[in-house]
């Protein structure tokens, strides 16, 4: 449906991209804040990473800057779906 209207598409894929901008910045200040200190997460929290970082793929988790590697929440997604 997008499709059939540019500038809709256009407006909604701006905004989308300011609101990534936005969270990515936010996650670099967080991670200043954090300094070199390991950040414990808790079973809950590494789930969530786990399914939306598996959604994303290696190469798309390389393309941020993350908290965890791109190996680590790949390897929590693998340990999620082992423990079903």
């Amino acid at each position: 449906m997008a499709s059939d209207h540019p500038v809709l598409a256009s407006h909604l894929n701006r905004e989308q991209q300011r609101v990534i901008e936005y969270l990515e910045t936010e996650n670099q200040v967080l991670r200043e804040k954090l300094g070199k200190k390991r950040t414990l997460l808790n079973d809950d929290q590494r789930r969530r990473l786990a399914v939306k970082g598996k959604e994303l793929g290696r190469r798309g988790l390389r393309g941020l800057t993350t908290i965890m590697t791109p190996d680590t929440i790949l390897r929590w997604h693998r340990e999620l779906i082992a423990q079903k």
